[in-house]
């Protein structure tokens, strides 16, 4: 049998690119490597009786637009927003909540500064413009470039929305795409937890530190999403992120779609300069008129097309496609509610993101510290605890929290080894948690531990990069993940990517899913069932 399209990887994404590729008629098979779908959108048990998203762990920038063709919530998908978003203890024994409403952040801020309280709501305008040209550039593909007139004019078309806004805007649109994250919140804030607050976005996934020039973008990707309408909302998905792919792939098994478990890919098969299929790790052959990875571009120009099929000039740009987020991912499992010194008794702060990274002068000591030594002593942390507003995670009076970690080398320096050093390094993590929360380490019942190679070696996530690449300037829009090939196709006739190094980017949006069968419709002359 040839199918007309086979997806590599069943993680969101391919999921998303397979449900609309089958509603619009095509036969398709998705071929995944491990023996659950999802890809790093997954709940697993990882401690006897205690389960939890194993990677991705919050929800905010799935595309409504998906929710809404694959009918999610018709089958189980429910979000349960943050009462608050963030929750930031500080050195001193102080704290500082972030999120709740407007007025609510400005009186927390006004302990801190009234200065930056009174400028909140001009921040929070000036993102949410930029925010917003972003959302409606999200689910649209990229213009190619060398494609001459037709290149033209889409880029003018998509360009539509920047020219409209303001002088100022303008400005934060350049700000935002160019300078540190330092640099950008240093022009509307005084105080250093308030600019920690805004900027512990700008160092998530990505390894470098908040003075680094283009990591404002970082910042503002995670911050335009939504949640139940909730414009920048961050929340979570009942029964883990892999309610949310396992909801996906039973769709798409309706629609048709093969999914095939256990079955990783060796090499994309080309035939007279067109792809023929996949050959599986196990000898198998599968024909298809279509190739479709949901894997990292690292991973699929690197290990599965062979680099007779790339043109030269594409190999080298792929040489210089930089990936590598520094992540370091736990989970763990409690006895019972940690008690922050600042607050130490049960309250919404356990049900929001806690965030240990005071300051951005923090953050930027944690990033020298791991390229100077692997990681950093006093590392970022993100704790979240959904088990506080989901039962079905863990037993009764216990719970399970996840601690998204930055600043851990993609490669340890002086030929060590993360196998050698990841146990460590969770031991610093959890002493981090623990000078700010004592007795967080006796509470620890088991744990998880996930180093940037650990990552890699269970997700395919390379050097731990949660985006499937840098999201830098000269990585972005028609140039992810290289010029020429932005609008999801591949050097190779036939063959696609429909995975976050691809526009918009990283993250559970179902984004380049979504925009990828649109680009394989259109190839096929089906652009009119797209929509069907």
């Amino acid at each position: 049998m040839t199918y007309d399209a086979v997806i590599i990887g069943a993680g969101h994404n391919g999921l998303v690119c397979a449900f609309y590729l089958a509603r619009a008629g095509l036969k398709v098979r998705v071929v995944e490597r491990r023996d659950v779908v999802g890809g790093a959108a997954v709940t697993e048990e990882f401690h006897p009786g205690f389960r939890n998203s194993v990677a991705s762990y919050t929800v905010s920038l799935l595309q409504p637009r998906v929710i809404a063709d694959m009918r999610l919530a018709d089958h189980g998908y429910r979000v349960i927003e943050r009462p608050i978003s963030n929750f930031l203890p500080q050195a001193d024994g102080g704290y500082l909540k972030l999120g709740g409403g407007l007025e609510r952040t400005q009186a927390e801020f006004r302990r801190f500064s009234a200065a930056d309280a009174a400028m909140l709501p001009a921040y929070y305008d000036a993102l949410e413009q930029v925010a917003q040209v972003l959302r409606d550039l999200a689910l649209k593909c990229p213009p190619n470039m060398g494609d001459g007139l037709r290149t033209l004019l889409a880029g003018a078309a998509q360009g539509w929305g920047l020219s409209r806004l303001s002088l100022e805007a303008k400005r934060n649109v350049l700000d935002l795409f160019t300078k540190s994250a330092s640099s950008f919140l240093g022009q509307w804030f005084e105080s250093e937890p308030v600019k920690a607050a805004f900027g512990f976005d700008a160092v998530v996934g990505n390894y470098a530190s908040p003075d680094t020039p283009g990591s404002a973008y970082v910042l503002l990707h995670h911050v335009f999403g939504e949640v139940n309408g909730k414009k920048g909302a961050w929340g979570h998905c009942v029964g883990g992120m892999g309610t949310i792919t396992q909801i996906m792939a039973r769709v798409c098994r309706d629609m048709g779609v093969e999914i095939s478990l256990e079955s990783p890919v060796d090499q994309v098969l080309v035939d007279g300069g067109k792809v023929a299929g996949v050959r599986l790790v196990s000898g198998e052959e599968i024909a298809a008129t279509r190739v479709i990875a949901n894997v990292g571009p690292k991973l699929l120009y690197g290990r599965m097309l062979a680099e007779e099929h790339q043109p030269e000039d594409f190999r080298r740009a792929m040489r210089g496609f930089k990936a590598g987020g520094g992540t370091f991912r736990m989970n763990v499992a409690l006895s019972e509610l940690p008690r922050f010194t600042a607050l130490p008794e049960p309250g919404e702060h356990h049900q929001s993101g806690i965030i240990i990274a005071p300051t951005l002068d923090y953050m930027d000591r944690a990033f020298l510290d791991a390229k100077a030594h692997g990681w950093s002593k006093a590392p970022i942390v993100e704790m979240l605890i959904p088990s506080t507003v989901d039962d079905s995670l863990a037993p009764p009076g216990q719970h399970v929290a996840s601690l998204f970690c930055q600043q851990f080398a993609p490669e340890l320096p002086d030929g060590r080894s993360w196998d050698d050093e990841e146990s460590a390094a969770a031991d610093t993590i959890i002493a981090t948690v623990e000078a700010h929360a004592p007795g967080f380490r006796a509470s620890i019942l088991g744990r998880q531990v996930l180093s940037p190679k650990g990552l890699f070696d269970k997700f395919g996530l390379v050097g731990g990069d949660i985006f499937h690449g840098h999201m830098s300037l000269d990585q972005l829009w028609s140039a992810r993940p290289v010029l020429g090939h932005g609008a999801y196709r591949g050097p190779v006739q036939g063959l696609y990517m429909c995975g976050a190094g691809t526009h918009p980017g990283g993250g559970v949006t179902g984004a380049p899913g979504h925009n990828c069968a649109h680009e394989v419709l259109a190839d096929g002359g089906n652009f009119r069932r797209f929509r069907a």
